[in-house]
């Protein structure tokens, strides 16, 4: 197959598997704040969830997105299936205004349009490229990069367990992003085994270390939502974290490849920082509806269990 004809399935897949994303946040994101709150990974909440009606929800839009993740990465590299993916914050934000019964906001929906140009204008300077092995995944290749993942995975975990501060909440959405990264770069090397036959899947590193990183970091992101009082803060932060660290994971263990001539290069972060200040846009202007008190996320803040339940914090002890 064609590289033209390979993307013409993997980016509307990824797109498809960013608007499940997005849905899955807003969903969960209520769920959360409307069940008893727990400490961070651990899995009681998870038990209080899944009883919940849009929790369930949330969970079968998750496994429809990462069926389009899987078809996507199958089709092209990580380079351009995950930074399609950051386009969930948008998503998460137009849902959470439709889950409460609320036209999204404009600004909202203008910094969505920056977004996806900043997006488009990579792809086209990026033009990232699979090797002809498959993508196989070899962590020796850099085990420098392995190194500094787990350095800010334990930084950021400790950090959050010392302070009850609201940016706990940030380095918790930036851990879960990065375990997001490695399960895509996992997900990568686990689709090129497929093809190879379950033998060669059978005996994929990558499968049982996805069976791993990818329900930690699914649970960490359910402590996010739980602990942050806005979804499209943390969404923003997994969403953005989450393909930076699964494109240099595709070129340290993947051996993925992206256009380096200086202005390729030079291009790639100008895009890369019209994609960041999209996704900022829409970050600050739903901090600025929650303070007015319009913010779509704001009736998720306010429903809640009955004060009859025990370990239900109030809405007002979350951080942002």
């Amino acid at each position: 197959m064609t590289g033209a004809v390979s993307l013409i399935v993997a980016v509307p897949a990824a797109v498809v598997g960013a608007a499940g994303f997005g849905l899955a946040s807003a969903a969960q994101q209520r769920a959360t704040h409307e069940v008893p709150m727990t400490a961070t990974l651990n899995p009681r909440l998870l038990v209080d969830l899944v009883r919940h009606r849009w929790w369930l929800i949330g969970l079968v839009a998750t496994v429809l997105a990462l069926a389009m993740q899987l078809v996507a990465l199958a089709f092209g590299p990580l380079a351009v299936v995950q930074p399609l993916l950051v386009t969930g914050v948008v998503f998460a934000g137009v849902f959470a205004a439709l889950l409460h019964r609320r036209a999204p906001d404009r600004w909202v929906v203008l910094g969505g349009l920056v977004t996806a140009a900043g997006l488009a204008a990579f792809l086209l300077l990026a033009r990232p490229s699979t090797p002809a092995q498959g993508g196989r995944l070899d962590v020796t290749a850099s085990p420098a990069f392995l190194v500094v993942l787990v350095v800010v995975v334990v930084g950021c975990l400790v950090y959050a367990s010392l302070t009850s501060h609201s940016t706990r909440v940030l380095a918790l959405a930036l851990t879960t992003g990065v375990l997001f990264g490695i399960t895509a770069a996992l997900m990568k090397s686990v689709t090129s085994a497929v093809r190879a036959g379950l033998g060669e899947l059978a005996t994929s590193p990558a499968l049982y270390a996805a069976c791993v990183v990818g329900p930690v970091g699914f649970l960490l992101s359910q402590n996010t939502f739980q602990q942050g009082r806005l979804v499209s803060p943390s969404v923003a932060i997994i969403t953005s974290a989450d393909p930076v660290v699964s494109v240099f994971a595709g070129i340290a263990w993947l051996g993925e490849d992206l256009e380096t001539s200086g202005p390729a290069i030079a291009g790639q972060v100008v895009a890369g920082l019209v994609v960041l200040a999209g996704i900022a846009a829409v970050t600050l202007r739903g901090e600025v509806l929650l303070r007015r008190g319009d913010a779509p996320e704001d009736a998720a803040v306010w429903e809640k269990p009955s004060s009859a339940d025990p370990g239900t914090r109030p809405p007002t002890d979350r951080g942002r």
